[in-house]
């Protein structure tokens, strides 16, 4: 069986370049585009520490248009992610995201075009397994405590709050918790935003700060007793095994697949 043919969009950021690096390192995948605003016409290779010979590019449909690709990789940012997919999905190929910031509408009409093409997508707010397994735990816990509160922390340099994380988080709590709104009635913030964002009558915090990759508490409370349920990332490698799982697996799917738990 050939290598997996991966094009990696946004290949120059923090985890476009840790995409490429892992598919380095790993067995039946090949980088065969890389395409970025940044560095055009520089080898991916030297940027990324690898020793890929493959110049970047600077125009994604073109990229598709010209190299033979089994699916893109995606981690740019929420003011193109739309515009990206369409362009790869009307072309047919599969794509694994791990940009946020897609508005209801737009997964929609991202749906009706994989249903179209026949073609299969991954977006995932979290690729690092750890992190799939916290909220499927959090999830559970959810049936038998009714007050919670997720605190999420990242690096000072990331643009969404409350991240993707806690607001998948979050969603998967309030399908299962009865919805009632938290903490005393009379409470009166001295500070606006001092208790932080409301989700369903809990809270959502967001911390940033130089120092942090991605972390998430989940905290539930009970007369007597506390249950915390926390997740580390200590460096963007952590996501990269599911990055590469995406892969592998969305090239078999014709759908548009939310959260990389339903391909495990």
């Amino acid at each position: 069986m050939s290598d997996l043919r991966i094009c990696v969009n946004g290949a120059c950021g923090k985890m476009g370049s840790e995409v490429v690096r892992a598919i380095a390192k790993n067995e039946g995948v090949v980088l065969k585009a890389a395409v970025d605003f940044m560095n055009v016409g520089k080898n991916i290779g030297e940027i990324a520490g690898t020793k890929d010979d493959i110049l970047i590019q600077d125009d994604l449909k073109q990229a598709l248009s010209k190299d033979e690709i089994d699916v893109v990789v995606d981690f740019t940012n929420h003011k193109v992610i739309y515009g990206n997919s369409k362009t790869v999905l009307e072309m047919g190929i599969p794509m694994v995201i791990g940009t946020t910031g897609l508005t209801n509408e737009q997964v929609d009409e991202l749906k009706s075009i994989c249903e179209q093409k026949q073609v299969g997508v991954l977006w995932a707010t979290n690729f690092a397994i750890g992190a799939i397994l916290m909220m499927e735990f959090a999830g559970k816990a959810a049936k038998y405590f009714g007050n919670v509160e997720i605190i999420e922390y990242h690096h000072d340099n990331k643009l969404d709050a409350p991240s993707g994380t806690s607001l998948t988080t979050a969603g998967i709590i309030k399908e299962i918790r009865k919805s009632k709104k938290q903490g005393h009635p009379d409470e009166k913030e001295l500070l606006a935003g001092a208790r932080g964002a409301d989700y369903d009558g809990f809270k959502i915090h967001s911390v940033r700060l130089p120092g942090f990759i991605a972390h998430q508490e989940v905290i539930f409370g009970d007369v007597g007793q506390i249950l915390t349920i926390r997740h580390d990332s200590m460096n963007r490698e952590s996501f990269m095994p599911g990055v590469i799982l995406g892969c592998k697996e969305i090239v078999k799917r014709n759908a548009f697949i939310e959260g990389l738990n339903k391909l495990l």
